[in-house]
């Protein structure tokens, strides 16, 4: 089961690199900036989400080997990084 986690943390990444790569790709093609600013505002929720998918399989990864009070650290954390970008 950690593997698999492990496995979709790395897929998670890939994927969301793949999605940044593209995008830029497009951005060099454009030429109309209201175009450019709204492909660009939706790479804005490309960062978070693969951020919090990412931490999510990680925690789900960790859960049998945090102890609780570390778990609720980083936990913590996450949404401290969340709660401070929005």
């Amino acid at each position: 089961m950690e593997e698999k986690l492990i496995w979709g943390m790395r897929l998670a990444r890939m994927l969301s690199a793949c999605v940044e790569v593209a995008a830029a790709v497009l951005l060099l093609r454009m030429a109309d900036p209201r175009a450019m600013l709204r492909l660009n505002s939706l790479l804005g929720l490309v960062g978070p989400l693969a951020f919090v998918t990412v931490s999510a399989l990680g925690l789900a990864a960790s859960l049998g080997k945090l102890q609780p009070g570390r778990l609720l650290i980083v936990l913590l954390g996450v949404v401290l990084v969340l709660w401070g970008t929005r």
